[in-house]
């Protein structure tokens, strides 16, 4: 009998792993990627937030039932993972966040209140008085570019326009390959965190009509202190292999700045701005894909991270 399983809090997960030309199964319990002279290599799927599967990976029944009780997140996404096909929920949207999530986007002054937050976080200062959120989206767009266009110089990076072809990939200049590259890492492990909360992708605030509305909205609070300026640095490097450059220096990025451990803090500080409270949830409801572990002390008693006993 193997022991039970014991997943990890999201923030203390390794970022993703890639996995592409290979059979993923459970063998002894584990889970390894078999490639094709048969060699195995070991995934600790429990410790990690989003796995991405690119094309020649072949999956089990097994493999997908181990990662969804570990609430480990399985996105299967295109070469180098640019397009996004599908994804597997490591336990799915609440009720009781869901409905607390529709509520605030519903209801036009609640909702703009959570946009005025995110600008506020983003920009660190806060957003223009008497805007429309339409208007906040525009005036985010433009400095968006314009962000763009100063980092460009700032690395040294001819930078035209975010512009290119998914079904002319090759032909895509390398900025926008590295962009492309950082932001779909970056997307991966937010909607990782935004499953594990117990929220909806799909119930965005800013940006609306998309699978994964939710997921750009959260992930645009991080990403001009993130992945974008590191794409920039290794697009004027001119490298033979972007992609993959892009993707080690994420890892390395989002390790160093602890971002699995912010993402769902944020989410909570955003939602909060709009000023109710999130209903209590029922007695039959399902519990977080991942919930933190509880504290030793009563409440009010603050226990330190890697606080020991002396």
């Amino acid at each position: 009998m193997l022991p039970n399983l014991k997943p990890l809090p999201m923030k203390d997960r390794i970022s993703m792993v890639f996995i592409q030309y290979g059979q993923i199964d459970v063998l002894d319990g584990a889970f390894v990627v078999i490639d094709q002279s048969g060699v195995r290599t070991h995934i600790p799927v429990g410790s990690v937030a989003c796995i991405m599967l690119e094309p020649g990976t072949r999956i089990s029944h097994a493999a997908v039932h181990l990662a969804s009780t570990v609430g480990t997140l399985l996105v299967w996404v295109g070469e180098a993972g640019i397009r996004l096909y599908a994804s597997g929920q490591p336990g799915g949207a609440r009720a009781d966040r869901l409905l607390y999530q529709a509520k605030l986007a519903l209801d036009d002054d609640l909702r703009l209140k959570v946009v005025r937050k995110m600008y506020e976080m983003r920009f660190q200062e806060p957003s223009p008085e008497r805007r429309s959120v339409e208007q906040l989206r525009g005036i985010e767009g433009a400095r968006v570019r314009e962000t763009y266009k100063l980092l460009g110089k700032q690395y040294g990076v001819n930078w035209q326009a975010r512009n290119y072809d998914r079904q002319q990939w090759d032909a895509a200049d390398i900025p926008n390959r590295c962009l492309s590259a950082a932001t779909s890492c970056l997307y991966g492990i937010t909607e990782a965190a935004v499953l594990a909360a117990g929220y909806a992708p799909a119930v965005g605030f800013i940006h609306t009509g998309k699978p994964l509305s939710f997921v750009y909205d959260i992930a645009d609070l991080f990403k001009f202190e993130t992945v974008v300026p590191l794409a920039f640095k290794i697009a004027a490097k001119s490298p033979q292999q972007p992609e993959r450059e892009v993707r080690l220096g994420c890892r390395d990025i989002f390790r160093s700045t602890k971002l699995l451990a912010k993402i769902i803090p944020s989410i909570e500080e955003v939602l909060s701005a709009g000023g109710i409270l999130p209903p209590e949830a029922p007695p039959e409801s399902v519990p977080p894909a991942i919930p933190n572990p509880e504290g030793i002390g009563e409440a009010g008693h603050r226990i330190h991270e890697g606080a020991t006993d002396r």
